[in-house]
């Protein structure tokens, strides 16, 4: 007995950290909308719908992380089903996005009025149902006091999500509902408050900026600004449609910050130049033990475009790994199109400005 005492305690003495090291491996993807082609090409009868096969070459890397959150910009209002202006969607697409991995939606985006209290509401009540954790918007001051931040505990890391947005298009958030606007004051107090859940680390998703512009916007630089000077170490942006540069900070060799100032689309059917795709925020966080602060490791990201063709007079959607080695039969032109909007798309990433 003595003898497998001091086996014991040797393999404890000697073998620390192998055992108590912590490690999370995150991603965080860009815009999910639902414009009514979309909605049409997912129709498959019976009044239900499906989009699976939206996500099948993306999911293996979406599921390989230990937590993917998405900013999931439309309301799930019932029907009748409307893309823009005023989003509505089938709860299907919610459901397929959790099925390809991810588990966070960010709700706090233009759009989240659109359908006003009932669709809040029902997308609230929908995302609970399927067991897909949310912050950013709540059905009333008390729910929000009760559920944000959000906080999420994962392989001993205490991480702490806060969401806001810069406005919902003008359109009132009807009593007793709350929206998370990007009030100074009120993130301030929110930090504050947060700091009380002895975070590890506080990670920001932002819907700011200016649509289809490639760099931030001074009101989004000035925000980022006050978020780090406030103890975010990561911030997720979210609204111009297409991708904006990450600017990542070091002191001693070692990451202090990142800022994705905005990953573009994730899957939508919007036409202008650079919407077609977007990428995925890849950030791995650690801590040597219980007592060591957690650091983070690397920030990285992938790309993806959104693929589109006519099957059976519908369009049909698909992401696709770019660049990659998951890329299906395709004419030239559009593997050309792929090809361009991921050269593009990296310029802009290491941009300086």
């Amino acid at each position: 007995m003595r003898t497998l005492f001091t086996f014991f305690l040797s393999f404890c003495l000697f073998h620390p950290a192998s055992s108590q090291e912590k490690r999370v491996t995150l991603l965080f993807a860009g815009d999910a909308i639902q414009h009514m082609p979309q909605v049409h090409g997912a129709m498959v009868g019976n009044g239900s719908y499906q989009y699976d096969s939206c996500f099948y070459l993306v999911k293996e890397e979406i599921a390989s992380a230990n937590i993917a959150g998405i900013n999931f910009e439309t309301t799930l209002g019932g029907v009748p089903y409307t893309g823009y202006p005023q989003f509505s969607s089938p709860d299907a697409f919610a459901a397929s996005l959790k099925d390809a991995g991810f588990d966070i939606f960010f709700q706090a985006n233009n759009h989240a009025a659109d359908r006003g209290r009932k669709g809040l509401e029902r997308t609230i009540d929908i995302l609970d149902s399927l067991g897909i954790r949310h912050t950013g918007t709540f059905k009333s001051e008390e729910s929000r006091r009760l559920y944000y931040p959000l906080m999420i505990i994962k392989n001993g890391i205490r991480i702490a999500f806060l969401n806001y947005t810069y406005d919902t298009n003008g359109l009132p958030v009807p009593a007793p509902n709350r929206v998370n606007l990007n009030d100074s004051n009120r993130i301030i107090s929110d930090l504050i408050y947060t700091q009380l859940y002895k975070p590890d680390i506080i990670i920001a998703q932002m819907h700011w900026g200016e649509e289809y512009r490639h760099t931030p916007s001074p009101g989004q630089k000035k925000l980022a600004r006050l978020l780090l000077q406030h103890g975010v170490r990561i911030i997720i942006g979210h609204h111009p449609h297409v991708v904006q540069p990450l600017v990542v900070e070091r002191e001693h060799g070692m990451i202090r910050n990142a800022v994705y100032y905005s990953l573009g689309n994730f899957i939508s059917n919007q036409q202008r130049i650079h919407t077609d795709g977007g990428m995925l925020a890849e950030i791995v966080i650690s801590r040597k033990d219980a007592l060591s602060p957690v650091v983070i490791e690397s920030c990285d990201y992938s790309l993806v475009w959104v693929h589109k063709k006519y099957r059976q007079g519908k369009m049909q959607f698909l992401l696709i790994p770019s660049p990659g080695d998951k890329i299906p039969a395709m004419r030239a032109e559009e593997k050309q199109k792929m090809n361009n909007f991921a050269e593009h798309a990296k310029r802009i990433v290491k941009q300086r400005f």
